[in-house]
């Protein structure tokens, strides 16, 4: 067993270092390219819907890696090093960055699914003879249309072309692993909600999920949180847990 302790919050671990300097980099290239050309990382890099026609496979990856603002930013990376550092530790560098990198694509996987479901239902409700045609003009232009700041007037039409052509940017995914992992590993141990309520992390974990899926099942218009691939993040981190154990794999390397 690697060697961890629960109040070495002060160090940072190989993986956990670079993950963090890679998502600092990627936000401050974001917004240099923004201020100096116009140019959207977030937009070419970001999750699309899969019949987006700016949709490509990597983005189940690289969305990870950018942020909307800084607080966006902030409060990501600080979980990625409150509880990365101590699972990594736990670990090792190897399975971490696996467990790391499935989470997050995990999240995205569940995000699109999430997604397909909703257009699906909505999709329903337009004129059957034109349902076809509309789906390919959203699929094709509505990007673009969101992009200028704009929507359709028509709110079914508006509904769909967000759920559709909303990017998802974030590590949240991945953190929400995170977080399920630590709330698995060390449930006995207690975290601060607003530095000052003491509850235990397999509460907690719990707490957190319930939120995030009753926010995500309200499906608030004004809401532009991904609840769903949060929820991913954690469902893929307890399967890949769970299976570890039945393999016998408790901590270390393959």
């Amino acid at each position: 067993m690697s060697n961890y302790s629960l109040s070495g919050f002060s160090g940072l671990t190989p993986v956990v270092k670079n993950l963090l300097l890679l998502n600092v980099a990627m936000f401050i290239i974001d917004v240099i390219l923004r201020s100096t050309s116009g140019f959207d990382l977030s937009h070419l890099l970001g999750l699309h819907y899969i019949a987006s026609a700016d949709f490509k496979p990597i983005q189940f990856v690289s969305y990870m890696f950018l942020h909307g603002d800084i607080g966006h930013l902030f409060f990501n990376m600080f979980a990625l090093w409150m509880f990365g550092t101590i699972i990594e530790q736990f670990w090792g560098a190897q399975r971490f960055f696996i467990f790391y990198m499935v989470c997050g694509i995990g999240a995205g996987v569940v995000q699109i699914v999430v997604a397909y479901i909703r257009i699906r239902n909505l999709a329903g409700e337009l004129p059957p003879e034109h349902s076809a045609e509309l789906l390919n003009m959203l699929y094709n232009e509505g990007g673009q249309v969101l992009m200028q700041g704009k929507n359709y007037v028509q709110p079914l039409l508006g509904q769909l072309n967000v759920i559709i052509n909303t990017t998802t940017i974030g590590a949240s995914g991945a953190i929400f692993g995170l977080l399920m992992a630590f709330g698995m590993l060390f449930p006995n141990a207690y975290l601060y909600i607003f530095f000052a309520i003491p509850i235990q992390a397999k509460y907690f974990v719990i707490l957190y999920g319930a939120i995030e899926f009753f926010a995500g099942m309200s499906n608030s218009a004004s809401d532009n949180v991904a609840h769903f691939a949060h929820l991913g993040g954690m469902i893929f981190a307890f399967v890949l847990i769970m299976w570890w154990r039945k393999r016998g794999v408790r901590s270390g390397g393959f």
